[in-house]
């Protein structure tokens, strides 16, 4: 469809019309600008304490009283994935559609302080047991709504594993979508094996042991850093390995088993070739939650773009192409 010309009939000044040839995705760009730039967006900066830590919780509205929506990032990666303070993002967007979104920075990623080093001492383990509640419970109470969830990438793995140990959460949520997210990674590939097997199980891991934390930033390998211990956890989890906590040993597969979740919606792009490949992303809809919905992105299918990790949440033409079929989803639920 993104091959597409357009006749676009513009009225210049003085009144005479002019034709213009355009692609589709070239105005699909251009009506997202416009979009962006006629819309008032209201964001604040939220912080919450857990501890030494303040945990950062972007809040993003345009009318007061919407639905609220909490969203989660994953691993090397903050808030940022959804929203830019210009406007931008699933966030945004979703703002723009009634939406009262709070964007969550995990403890030592984004704006919550103190930043990662190598005194960090936590891991997934605090992000599903204390931060992932405490967020959840606070827009519960201040909003006195139910929620809705969305998550990219293992954002999504953390975000089921809190819902998991603590199923009372789950009164509180109305739905859960995920872009991107596996638990573990099997698919065999050129790209599984360069960015799994060689950087994140091996390379990433010396890397942290050397300097005492992943530095991730610093390295060009992500938009924000991970400790030891959250790194340790999630290259256990990527492998072949049984769902179980590599702190306590709580059997998440087995407590998933007795959740009654909520509608719940996973999406993927075609060209996620390793971070999350549509093969792993359904191993872990039958891990846990086997009633979940899934949608594969794809020209082939009739999407714009043959998405990948990251520009499944980024690319402009996700304004007009999976984004507004997602929101006319959350608002039935």
């Amino acid at each position: 469809m993104n091959q597409v010309t357009v006749k676009l009939f513009l009225l210049l000044k003085g009144g005479q019309p002019r034709m213009l040839n355009i692609k589709w995705s070239d105005l699909s760009f251009l009506l997202t600008q416009l979009r962006y730039n006629n819309t008032m967006i209201n964001q604040e900066s939220l912080f919450l304490p857990q501890g030494e830590h303040q945990l950062h919780l972007r809040h993003v509205w345009q009318k007061k009283g919407g639905i609220p929506i909490f969203m989660l990032h994953g691993v090397i990666e903050n808030g940022l994935i959804f929203y830019t303070k210009k406007g931008k993002g699933l966030a945004c967007y979703l703002a723009e559609q009634g939406f009262d979104v709070y964007v969550a920075d995990l403890r030592g990623r984004g704006e919550s302080t103190p930043l990662i080093d190598k005194n960090a001492e936590h891991g997934q383990f605090e992000a599903i047991t204390q931060d992932i509640p405490l967020f959840i419970n606070y827009i519960s109470e201040i909003t006195e709504q139910k929620i809705h969830l969305v998550a990219h990438s293992w954002g999504g793995v953390l975000m089921a594993s809190a819902l998991v140990r603590f199923p009372k959460l789950i009164t509180n949520i109305r739905s859960k979508t995920c872009f991107g997210t596996k638990r573990m990674v099997t698919v065999k590939n050129v790209e599984k094996l360069f960015k799994i097997n060689i950087v994140w199980n091996n390379l990433a891991l010396k890397l942290a042991n050397k300097k005492g934390f992943l530095d991730a930033k610093c390295y060009g390998m992500g938009s924000d850093n991970e400790t030891i211990k959250s790194l340790v956890d999630s290259v256990a989890w990527t492998k072949k390995s049984d769902w179980h906590d590599p702190r306590d040993g709580f059997d998440y597969c087995k407590a998933a088993k007795l959740i009654d979740w909520p509608p719940t919606w996973h999406f993927t792009g075609s060209k996620d070739k390793a971070l999350g490949h549509a093969t792993d992303v359904n191993i872990f809809i039958k891990e846990y939650n086997p009633q979940a919905k899934f949608t594969l992105l794809s020209k082939s299918l009739g999407n714009m773009q043959n998405y990948d990790h990251i520009n499944i949440l980024t690319h402009p033409d996700a304004t007009v192409d999976h984004f507004p079929k997602l929101v006319t989803w959350l608002k039935s639920h």
